[in-house]
C-alpha cells in the first residue's frame, strides 16, 4: 500500500511477530496523512525515453544462479543468503564482483533428487568475477565480466551466507571476509590475483557459527582494520523442530525457536593476527538475532560506533567510549524498539544523511506488515522514529525488506533509498515454484521536506521483476557517475541494475586513501558547492544485508556545476581541505596531501 494523493484519514493493521510473518497478533497503527500531496509524476526527474535502470546481469557476463539447497526439509539457514560484494580486489580502479553461494543442507539423497536443483552446482561455492572495463571509463564502455574464482584459488567451504571488505594489512590491496552458515572465513589478497585463507592463522573464530552481516572498522584509531561479526542464532541440524503456517502448511521457523547467540569483535592486533575482545569490549551484552550491521559517528565525536539490526529483538547501539569499549545506548537513543516501543524484525540497515543537516539518520527493513523505520538524528545521536510522516513505512507495509542503502540515484544531492524484497513465509504453498518467497524490488525518491514518494513503478521493467531478493550492493560499477546495485536473489538469478540517469544533474565522485594507504572506511566527507549546503557522506563498505558496498563517495550536485571545496574528517582524527576539486569526474585524495584544519 502506497500513500499518495489521498486527503482523508487512514489507519493501517499491523502485525508483529518477532521475526515470523503471521495473521495473529494485530497492532493497530495510525498513520498520518501527508500534507500537499505530490502527483506521482512530479516526483520523477524529467521527461526519459529510457529506463531509469535496466538489468544487464548476463548480458554483462553474471550467469550466476544461487541454490539455497532447500529440499523441503525447512533448514532455517535456507532462508538468509545470498550476500553480495562490490570491490577493486585488482586494484585497476573499477568495481569487481562477489557472491556467495549456497549448498544441499540434506543429507537425504532422494530429497535432493526430487528438488530439481543439480548437485554439482549447488556445491561450487561463491563467485569472483572479475570487471572488464576498458576505454573511456567516464563513458563506461566495456563494461563485462569474466569469472576467476578458480584463478583467484577463493574456496568458500561453508554454506555462504555473507560477504565483508576491507585491507585488513594495510598493503593498499583489499581483503575478503565470507560469513557462512560454519566457520567464517578471511581471504587475503596476495596483490597478484590471488587470495589466500587465513582465517585459522588470523585467530577468526573456526568454530561452527551463524555469521550473517560484518563490517570492518578501526574502532580505536591505531590504523588498522578491527571486525565486528553479526551471528543470527544458534541452529544445528538436527534440531528436529517443525513449525508450520496458520493454514497448517510446513514452513521455517522464526528465530525465537532456536535462542540467539553472540556477536563478536575483534582487535586487529597489526602483525596478522585478530584478537576477540568481545567480553572486555563490549561487557555482558545482551544480543540478538543480528542481520545488518552499519558503523559510522551516530553522536558526532569523532569516534566511529557499530549499529546492529536484530530480528525480533532490540536493536543494539553501541556507543564508541574512545577507550576500547563501547556502551550499549540504543534504548536511551530510541533506537532499540519502534516509535511505540514495539520489538521488529530488523534486517537490513543504513546510516546517512538523507535530511542533508550533517547527521546520520538511520533506515532499516522489516517484516510485512511491520513497516521499514526511519530513524532522524538530532546530531547528538539521539534519534526520532519519523517512519510514518516520511511514507516510509506505510509504503512498505507489503514486503520484507532485505538489503537496503541511502544513495542519491538521480544525483540531485539528496539521498534516496531502494528495498531489495523477500518474504519469509511462502506465497503460494501450492504453486510448482520451487522458492515460493518472491516480492518485487522498491524505490523512493527523497522530497527534500522529510518524505519520500515511490517512485517504483517509473523506474523500469528490472523493478517489476518478483524474486526473493536478499543481498544488496551499491556503487558505481562503469564509473559514469551514478550509482547501480548489484542483488543477490535466494535461490535465484543475480542482477545487475544499471542506472541510466547519468547526465541529468552534476556529480562528484572521491576515492578516500587514508595514511596507511588504503580505502578510509569511515571517513566523512562534506562536499561544499557555491550556492548550496554542504552535502555530508562517509566512506563505508558495510550496511545493506550481508553485503559489501562500493567504499567510494559519489556525491550529486544537482544542476551546480564546476569545483567545489572538499572537507574531509579522517578516522585517524586529522582534518583537511581540498579548494579546488573538479566535479563530473572521479578524484583521489589521499590523506596528508591537503589543507590542515582544526578539527
Amino acid at each position: 500500500m502506497v500513500l499518495r494523493t489521498l486527503g482523508i484519514g487512514l489507519a493501517v493493521m499491523t502485525f508483529v511477530a518477532c521475526g515470523n510473518e503471521t495473521n495473529e497478533t494485530p497492532d493497530r497503527r495510525a498513520v498520518e496523512v501527508l500534507p500537499d500531496a505530490v502527483p506521482l509524476g512530479v516526483w520523477a526527474t524529467g521527461e526519459s525515453e529510457t529506463d531509469w535502470f535496466t538489468e544487464e546481469a548476463a548480458e554483462r557476463g553474471l550467469e550466476f544462479v544461487h541454490h539455497n539447497g532447500a529440499t523441503g526439509a525447512f533448514h532455517y539457514p535456507e532462508l538468509f543468503p545470498p550476500g553480495v560484494a562490490l570491490f577493486d580486489y585488482d586494484n585497476d580502479g573499477d568495481l569487481d564482483i562477489f557472491v556467495v553461494q549456497g549448498r544441499t543442507l540434506d543429507v537425504n539423497e532422494r530429497a535432493l533428487e526430487s528438488s530439481g536443483q543439480p548437485l554439482a552446482t549447488m556445491n561450487e561455492g561463491g563467485r569472483l568475477y572479475r570487471n572488464e572495463l576498458v576505454g573511456d571509463t567516464a563513458a563506461g564502455t566495456g563494461l563485462g565480466f569474466t569469472d576467476v574464482t578458480g584463478e583467484s584459488l577463493i574456496a568458500q567451504t561453508g554454506y555462504g551466507i555473507g560477504v565483508a571488505t576491507g585491507d585488513v594489512d594495510n598493503d593498499g590491496w583489499v581483503d575478503l571476509l565470507i560469513t557462512n552458515f560454519e566457520p567464517t572465513q578471511l581471504w587475503l589478497n596476495n596483490r597478484d590475483g590471488t587470495f589466500t585463507d587465513i582465517s585459522r592463522e588470523s585467530g577468526i573464530s573456526t568454530d561452527r557459527r551463524f555469521g550473517v552481516s560484518a563490517a570492518f572498522l578501526d574502532y580505536d584509531r591505531d590504523g588498522w582494520l578491527d571486525l565486528y561479526v553479526g551471528h543470527n542464532v544458534d541452529y544445528q541440524l538436527d534440531n528436529g523442530i517443525e513449525c508450520g503456517t496458520i493454514a497448517d502448511a510446513r514452513d521455517y521457523c522464526p528465530p525465537e525457536t532456536y535462542g540467539g547467540t553472540p556477536d563478536r569483535l575483534y582487535h586487529n592486533e597489526g602483525d596478522g593476527r585478530f584478537v576477540d575482545v568481545t567480553e572486555a569490549a563490549l561487557g555482558d551484552a545482551r544480543f540478538g538475532p543480528a542481520l545488518g550491521v552499519a558503523s559510522a559517528d551516530y553522536n558526532g565525536d569523532g569516534w566511529v560506533d557499530i549499529y546492529v539490526a536484530n530480528d525480533g529483538t532490540d536493536n543494539l547501539l553501541w556507543i564508541n567510549q574512545q577507550d576500547g569499549t563501547f556502551r550499549n545506548t540504543a534504548l536511551l537513543s530510541g533506537v532499540a524498539v519502534s516509535g511505540l516501543g514495539v520489538t521488529e524484525a530488523s534486517m537490513g540497515v543504513d546510516a546517512g544523511d538523507f535530511d542533508n543537516d550533517g547527521d546520520e539518520d538511520l533506515f532499516m527493513t522489516h517484516l510485512t506488515r511491520e513497516g521499514n523505520n526511519l530513524y532522524v538524528n538530532d546530531g547528538a545521536g539521539m534519534f526520532q522514529d519519523a517512519s510514518v510522516q516520511s511514507g516510509l513505512g506505510v509504503g512498505s507495509m507489503a514486503y520484507t525488506g532485505w538489503g537496503t542503502t541511502w544513495f542519491d540515484y538521480d544525483n540531485d544531492g539528496w539521498l534516496d533509498v531502494l528495498t531489495v524484497n523477500g518474504t519469509i513465509t511462502a506465497r503460494d504453498t501450492s504453486s510448482d515454484q520451487p522458492f515460493p518467497y518472491d516480492q518485487r524490488k522498491t524505490l523512493f525518491r527523497n522530497l527534500q521536506d522529510g518524505r519520500f514518494g515511490d517512485v517504483t513503478a517509473e523506474a523500469g521493467p528490472a523493478f517489476t521483476l518478483s524474486e526473493s531478493g536478499r543481498g544488496a550492493a551499491f556503487g558505481d560499477i562503469d564509473n559514469d557517475g551514478d550509482m547501480d546495485v548489484l542483488v543477490g536473489n535466494d535461490g535465484g538469478p543475480l542482477r545487475l541494475l544499471i542506472n541510466q540517469l547519468n547526465g541529468r544533474h552534476h556529480w562528484l565522485g572521491l576515492r578516500l586513501v587514508d595514511g596507511n594507504g588504503r580505502d578510509a572506511l569511515g571517513a566523512r566527507v562534506g562536499v561544499h558547492p557555491p550556492g548550496i549546503p554542504t552535502r555530508w557522506r562517509r566512506a563505508r563498505a558495510d550496511g545493506s544485508y550481508a553485503s559489501a558496498n562500493d567504499p567510494r563517495i559519489l556525491v550529486g550536485l544537482g544542476d551546480t556545476a564546476g569545483s567545489v571545496v572538499v572537507d574531509i574528517l579522517w578516522p585517524s582524527g586529522r582534518r583537511e581541505q581540498w579548494d579546488e576539486i573538479e566535479s563530473d569526474q572521479w578524484t583521489t585524495l589521499q590523506e596528508g596531501e591537503g589543507r590542515a584544519v582544526a578539527p
